[in-house]
């Protein structure tokens, strides 16, 4: 029996069944056709961005289906299907086999914002290392760089880089290039960003095989942490097209986070929740299973929009400038 298995992603927001026979009676045969149509059909039913992405998945099928019956071997099966699936554009989107994996980089065509060579020459210095913060008081104002929320972030760690930058006006967080992890890992830096129970984003699951078969939007709230230091003062989170999953969720939140803003260049994207589905010849494969909305209603899949957007060019970058971490830093200490 097929099953369709929720994987680790937003803990808070939902709770998959761990084993769920979604759409066929009968086992399919390992064959081109199957192989394809169990891809395909299961896509159709349970992908939640068809509507938003102007996406007609039957004009897909009729491209790529006769090209998967002409495949000659596994390799060129595969080349099919991920070609079909990067139609989608979607990095939560992917076919997971023993020889590789399909993906899809949403921020390769965009300016990069970030460099992190200049970063630790001009302004770092004799920085800190907390865990995997990388700390650092940069002309009076708190610098936290995080680069995975695949990362863990321990209460210590996140306790001494807060009590170290106690006093001061506020404090940047780079998330820049963060392309996801552990969204309980954002949620517990968030934890220490507000002072009461706090809607951070709502969203709503792909429930049924219609186009619009979606459960009711449900909010979710984070409460704060009030057992430990908290961040003080203004707050920037620097973003760029890079940073994707559970870093533009961390972005999202922040859109929900008074004294906090988003600075730098919009996110990657990535609001729906993954889950998984076998094919008949043991491959596996993603899709998005839910939409994503920040408290304002935005639908963030395309990405989350920054509060003040700075860019950092190529001239800045042979200069050995970070526009946007100055921007920041400005901000911090005057407010605009």
């Amino acid at each position: 029996m097929k099953k369709a298995i929720s994987l680790l992603f937003i803990t808070l927001m939902m709770a998959f069944s761990a084993c769920e026979n979604l759409f066929y009676d009968s086992e399919k045969q390992n064959t081109n056709a199957d192989n394809f149509d169990v891809l395909w059909q299961t896509m159709k039913d349970r992908y939640s961005f068809f509507d938003y992405k102007k996406i007609n998945w039957d004009s897909v099928q009729t491209i790529y289906r006769p090209l998967a019956l002409q495949a000659n071997d596994n390799q060129e099966l595969f080349d099919v299907m991920a070609q079909m699936l990067n139609t989608l554009k979607d990095g939560h989107v992917n076919l997971r086999t023993p020889f590789d994996i399909s993906r899809y980089s949403p921020y390769l065509e965009a300016p990069a914002n970030y460099n992190f060579d200049v970063l630790e020459r001009k302004y770092l210095g004799k920085y800190l290392i907390t865990g995997y913060l990388l700390n650092q008081e940069i002309e009076g104002v708190g610098y936290i760089h995080y680069r995975s929320f695949t990362y863990p972030i321990l209460d210590d760690e996140l306790n001494f880089v807060l009590n170290r930058f106690k006093g001061l006006p506020g404090v940047i967080i780079d998330i820049r290039n963060n392309e996801g992890g552990n969204p309980a890992n954002g949620l517990r830096m968030a934890s220490r960003m507000i002072k009461e129970r706090t809607k951070i984003y709502s969203y709503q699951q792909k429930n049924g095989s219609g186009p619009t078969d979606f459960s009711e939007e449900k909010e979710v709230f984070l409460n704060p942490d009030k057992e430990n230091p908290s961040f003080e003062g203004r707050i920037v989170v620097l973003t760029n097209r890079k940073v994707y999953s559970a870093g533009s969720y961390f972005a999202a939140y922040i859109k929900g986070i008074p004294n906090a803003i988003l600075m730098g260049d919009d996110t990657g994207g990535g609001s729906g929740v993954p889950a998984g589905y076998d094919l008949p010849n043991g491959w596996y494969f993603n899709y998005s299973s839910t939409i994503g909305y920040t408290v304002d209603g935005l639908n963030f899949e395309g990405g989350v929009p920054v509060d003040i957007r700075v860019s950092m060019t190529q001239e800045d970058m042979a200069a050995g400038r970070d526009p946007i971490l100055e921007r920041a830093i400005e901000y911090i200490k005057t407010g605009k």
